[in-house]
């Protein structure tokens, strides 16, 4: 099994390419978009996420298929089980892909979460208000990502004119939760059931777009990270799961509140490229390919900072002790994430003070970066 076909060719298909290439694998993308990242690493099929000869060329040039977009229709999928191994399985796409069907399942294996209400009329939109209370957020059940697809109400006229903005799509209400931080845990699962866990992560967003993560998360409960685990394991052996889940939690009073999963690598474990003895990317591949999943143990704290809309200058990033970067080679562009750069230290407060030269040099567009206490 040498060949992986991934569907998505953007940042997280190059790194994945970037960690199998070692190993001795190739790779094909297929991707709408012509010259996406990926592309200057691998070849990319540009044909829309549909059945076609797009995907009947993909498919013939891979020995397994996986995913860097998890939005790709199920219904093209589930098609090529038993033609070629598709890993995460189709099944874990679906509600990963409405937040419905996700809050649903979270709370049939237990997990906890915010109160939350389907949400397809005016009717029931005021409904939900009477019942959840104010503030609440109204979000589209599917396509959203980075802060797109919801609205926080305030009042009942505020409730009314999300639903309005929002109505062209299904929507789910959530009840507002004044959580204490935020928290991703990134795992992975092999074919045999095998499990490994990186740890408990810190994320910091702005404008609903991840700025940065502080890895493992700072002054964490132990209970928290070994409840993070135990929830995600089980997770992922009800989806039959092979290969990175990453699942986002609040933390309030010291619980965890689950938010959404995402059935690919993910933003929160791009640290684990340099600061990881085995990177999410890199898991992943062994995952899917039926090899020996990797140790996630971490030499030391790590801050990850997303470069969203412009770049700093290069040499000067890199003069700062433990910095590692990453351009992904795309067009600048507001609220665009186009690279990271990965500050390691022997402490958390060498890291704060690799965080401050980091912050100094960053665009003015991009200076909304937070700092640990």
């Amino acid at each position: 099994m040498k060949n992986v076909g991934v569907l998505g060719a953007g940042q997280l298909g190059r790194m994945l390419a970037l960690a199998g290439f070692p190993l001795g694998f190739r790779f094909c993308f297929l991707d709408p978009t012509a010259n996406s990242p990926a592309s200057e690493f691998a070849p990319q099929i540009v044909a829309p996420f549909e059945p076609g000869p797009g995907l009947d060329e993909l498919v013939s040039r891979s020995d397994v298929l996986t995913f860097e977009f998890e939005n790709v229709p199920v219904s093209m999928v589930e098609p090529l089980v038993g033609k070629i191994p598709v890993y995460p399985p189709p099944k874990a796409l679906s509600p990963s892909q409405d937040r419905l069907l996700e809050k649903q399942l979270f709370r049939k294996l237990g997990m906890e979460t915010v109160a939350f209400r389907a949400v397809d009329s005016m009717e029931s939109c005021l409904q939900a208000v009477q019942e959840l209370g104010l503030p609440l957020v109204l979000k589209t059940r599917r396509l959203g990502y980075d802060g797109k697809g919801q609205k926080r109400a305030h009042s009942l006229e505020e409730a009314k004119a999300a639903f309005l903005s929002l109505a062209s799509s299904p929507l789910i209400a959530e009840a507002f939760l004044p959580f204490d931080r935020e928290l991703s845990l990134v795992a992975v699962r092999g074919q045999k059931g095998d499990c490994e866990f990186y740890p408990l992560v810190e994320n910091h967003h702005n404008q609903g777009i991840l700025h940065l993560t502080l890895a493992p998360a700072p002054n964490l409960d132990p209970r928290l990270d070994l409840l993070a685990r135990e929830q995600v394991e089980a997770l992922m052996r009800d989806l039959d799961y092979v290969g990175v889940l990453a699942v986002e939690f609040f933390e309030k009073d010291g619980k965890l509140i689950a938010s959404e999963m995402a059935p690919r690598v993910h933003n929160s474990g791009h640290w684990s490229i340099e600061g990881a003895q085995t990177s999410q990317f890199e898991n992943h591949i062994r995952a899917i390919t039926g090899l020996p999943l990797g140790s996630t143990c971490m030499a030391g704290p790590c801050a990850m900072v997303n470069l969203i809309g412009s770049l700093p200058a290069i040499p000067k990033i890199l003069e700062i002790s433990g910095a590692s970067f990453h351009d992904y080679s795309k067009e600048g562009k507001p609220g665009r994430k186009i690279g990271h750069v990965t500050l390691r230290g022997p402490d958390w407060r060498a890291v704060k003070a690799a965080l401050k030269q980091c912050h100094g040099l960053l665009p003015e567009g991009v200076r909304q970066l937070p700092f640990l206490a």
